[in-house]
């Protein structure tokens, strides 16, 4: 195949390949084109910049039949893909210029590109790091995931309570996606599994009930100004017979219709309420759906004709992003088995160097069972095949170590209590070469608390590999000027070699620096107080700390924790214990959505919205202290926050947060971060230095040792006079109109269960805060403190991560 000619990267031929696009793609001339004919134009043009590019890639990949990482992934938080190709090619200079030369604005355009909100939180967004990372290191690659029609859920605020609304994102379509329907998958369902004679070999094979077509939509992704561009692989489910026309001619026009419809709600909505007997089927069938289209996908169109699949190991490593893609491993055994005729133990064999599991939670709720009965019923010859891999698991651990039923019970794949269930994350680890936790205190107690039995029986198996940011996205994109003056302090190159930043810990001792970096956080705060104004009517205090807590709501990372904190300091000062000039001034900003069916999360929201309501009401603060609380946290409004922010609030119960990822962000543009030692703050503690970190709360062996003595929050409520103003002034109904009965479940969560032990940390965390208050008063010790915390992350980046995969657990051969 020849290669594609590139486009002319200058402002002329930019402007051509602009006008072009709107005219002969969009249909329209410039004089009548709409604000979105124009974006789509821009998009269709960057593309086509990229094109040649990624066309090569695929060439080389397919030519060369090197070693290719499949990173399966039920979430891709991908953000705005208009700035980041722009920055990836070199094209965002040229393209203002263009622009500008046509009468049009790209800072204008840019804002009407809709945010794909295919991720629900950090496991997304990690996801979307990690093929940045991949395609800046030139890895062969392709992320594998699901294009669902709805993503996350728009959230709004009704009388301060959540209301989910659909994500719309594709009501104007995508601009940068590919559909191949030519390329269609066929993934099957249901049905009953049957035995035959095959020349003296009994083999098994699968008859399904009915199937769907999973249709790929390809994204580029491409690779920071190294010429690399990877595809990331979406499906998208659409019926085989999807419209029968007797039926419709007779007038049951629903009927008619019927078959799509129920095909296309596999990739319908980004994890849909899963409450219901329904919604778990539907769960399962979206994560059967899209990695047996994957395995298939590559199986056809990656391997060189006659490819000997004894070698598959050789040419592929599928990484399972968390546990819901590890219905992976009996697929793929089912294809080498019963479609390609490979005796058991030879697959087996092949099945275990092609998986590779990363663990993304420390609670053993989200740990991922199906029962036996709902996978017997979709996947029948799936579930005959993970019977088969446990009892002959099961047989090497009684080899191993005797006839130990405890022992036994609690390592098989299958669960008897209380229900026959299947365990993923047992299945993943016994499939995969490699486990992996992603911290170091998280891969730690994964092998000593959640699968210790496992790192007895496979020693070796399972490692860490520190999460990380891109900063392309996290720093060039969202902070350019952070950027430009990293850049003018330690020049180029930084983008790709983070550890670089390091250059800048002698700048922090420099004055003139320092006051560089202090007008940077001031321009960012009020980029972020337009931004609110414009999008949410909000503003943040002039001259305020900044203080963020911005993650998914989960009872875990413990916001309740946070707003005790703001209801402590405004009960203070109401009360007149505190004076209100000994108050610092502080906007208190959070961005959190709760999963539609976690009624506390629910109630935790209302009540941030209450207390916000009323301290932002109340003229005895003069505005010293106010929440913040905009709806629809996303990428987007992320790229305005974190570089705004002052202090970084990371504080779940140590032992319980994986990672984090968003604690390394903030970190990288210079916030503070007050936390526990938890995932990954235990690492960015130790890189910045205790001095630059306030450090609170139990250690996870405290917590561990409390949980064992016998936890009673109610003892700490009656123990600690500052706590119960707290409580009670919630109780009273002083945040809900008095009316007490709106946030009882929570006064008696806390105080009778308190299950992430908000009440324990509570005298910790407010003594850290009183730390805060005094650093941030001395404003050239605080910016020091921050332009360390810029300078001792670079370990925080994501290509470092993929180089720890590389090295640990791909050994993929030399980058391309």
């Amino acid at each position: 195949m020849a290669p594609v000619t590139p486009l002319p990267a200058t402002v002329d031929g930019f402007v051509a390949e602009f006008l072009r696009t709107l005219n002969f793609d969009c249909g329209v001339a410039l004089s009548a084109s709409t604000a979105n004919d124009r974006y789509v134009a821009l998009a269709h043009t960057v593309r086509d910049y990229l094109m040649g590019r990624w066309l090569e890639d695929l060439r080389q990949q397919k030519e060369t039949q090197a070693k290719t990482v499949c990173y399966l992934s039920a979430e891709y938080l991908l953000g705005r893909q208009l700035d980041n190709n722009l920055l990836a090619s070199g094209l965002t200079e040229i393209a203002a210029e263009a622009l500008a030369a046509c009468g049009l604005s790209l800072d204008e355009l840019r804002e009407h590109e809709i945010e794909p909100g295919l991720g629900n939180g950090g496991l997304g967004r990690l996801a979307a790091c990690f093929i940045d990372s991949l395609a800046t290191l030139g890895v062969p690659s392709i992320g594998y995931g699901i294009r669902y029609e709805y993503g996350i859920f728009r959230q709004t605020f009704e009388d301060g309570q959540q209301v989910e609304q659909p994500d719309a994102w594709l009501t104007l379509g995508s601009p940068w996606e590919f559909p191949h329907p030519e390329r269609a998958q066929l993934v099957s369902f249901g049905g009953r599994t049957e035995t035959y004679d095959d020349g003296g070999v009994t083999r098994t094979r699968w008859v399904p009930a009915w199937n769907v077509s999973a249709i790929p939509c390809n994204y580029m992704v491409p690779g920071f100004e190294n010429g690399r561009v990877n595809t990331l692989r979406l499906w998208r489910a659409k019926a085989t017979d999807a419209f029968d026309l007797r039926i419709f001619n007779s007038g049951d026009y629903e009927e008619a219709v019927r078959a799509q419809t129920f095909a296309e709600n596999i990739s319908k909505v980004l994890y849909p309420e899963d409450s219901t007997p329904q919604g778990k089927e539907l769960r399962l069938q979206q994560q059967y759906f899209f990695v047996a289209a994957s395995i298939h996908d590559f199986l056809d169109t990656m391997l060189a004709e006659g490819y000997d699949l004894a070698k598959l190991g050789d040419r592929v490593i599928f990484q399972l992003n968390d546990t819901h893609p590890v219905i992976a491993v009996p697929e793929l055994m089912r294809v080498l088995v019963d479609e390609r005729g490979m005796d058991w133990d030879a697959a087996w064999a092949v099945t275990r160097q092609c998986f590779a599991y990363t663990c993304h939670t420390l609670l053993p709720e989200a740990l991922e069972v199906w029962s036996v009965d709902l996978l017997g019923r979709l996947l029948p010859r799936h579930l005959e095949i993970i019977y088969r891999i446990n009892e002959e698991f099961l047989a090497a651990v009684r080899a191993r170590f005797g006839d130990d039923e405890l022992r036994i019970r609690n390592m098989s794949i299958i669960a008897e209590f209380p229900e026959r269930a299947v365990r993923m994350a047992y299945l993943a680890t016994v499939a995969g070469s490699k486990v992996n936790g992603v911290a170091e205190l998280h891969s730690q107690l994964l092998r000593e608390k959640v699968l210790p039995d496992f790192d007895a029986f496979y020693p070796g198996k399972f490692t860490n590999v520190t999460n990380g940011v891109t900063p392309r996205r996290f720093l060039r994109l969202a902070n350019p000027a952070l950027s430009s003056l990293i850049t003018e302090a330690i020049g180029e190159g930084w983008v790709t070699d983070l550890e670089r930043l390091r250059e800048l810990e002698p700048f922090a001792d420099d004055a003139g620096f320092r006051a560089s970096f202090a007008q940077v956080k001031a321009v960012n705060k009020r980029r972020l107080n337009d931004v609110l104004h414009d999008r949410d009517g909000m503003r943040v205090g002039e001259g305020h700390l900044v203080d963020v807590m911005v993650k998914r709501l989960h009872e875990y990372k413990r916001q309740l924790l946070k707003v005790l904190h703001v209801v402590s300091e405004y009960e203070g000062v109401i009360s007149g214990r505190i004076p209100l000039e000994q108050l610092q001034p502080r906007t208190v900003v959070f961005g959190a959505k709760a999963a539609p069916g976690y009624a506390m999360a629910k109630r935790i929201i209302h009540l941030i919205n209450a207390v916000g309501s009323t301290v932002n009401a109340d003229t005895r603060l003069d505005g010293r202290l106010q929440v913040l609380f905009p709806p629809n946290y996303n990428v987007t409004l992320a790229e305005s926050v974190i570089p705004a922010a002052d202090l970084s609030e990371q504080i779940s119960l140590a032992g319980k947060e994986a990672s984090g990822t968003g604690n390394m962000k903030f970190a990288l543009n210079g916030a503070l971060t007050i936390g526990t030692d938890d995932g990954a703050n235990v690492e960015i503690r130790e890189l910045v230095g205790d001095e630059n970190f306030f450090l609170f709360g139990m250690a996870e062996p405290e917590v561990e040792a409390l949980s064992v003595r016998g936890y009673r929050p109610s003892e700490f409520y009656q123990a600690d006079a500052g706590l119960r103003r707290a409580i009670d002034l919630i109780a009273s109904g002083s945040f809900s109109g008095g009316d007490r009965s709106v946030f009882e479940p929570i006064v008696s969560n806390l105080l009778y269960e308190d299950r992430f032990m908000v009440l324990a940390d509570y005298a910790s965390y407010m003594a850290a805060q009183e730390r805060v208050d005094a650093a941030y008063r001395d404003g050239d010790r605080w910016i020091r403190s921050a332009i360390l915390n810029v300078a001792r992350c670079g370990f925080f980046s994501s290509d470092r991560s993929i180089h720890d995969y590389i090295d640990r657990i791909w050994h993929t051969p030399p980058l391309f």
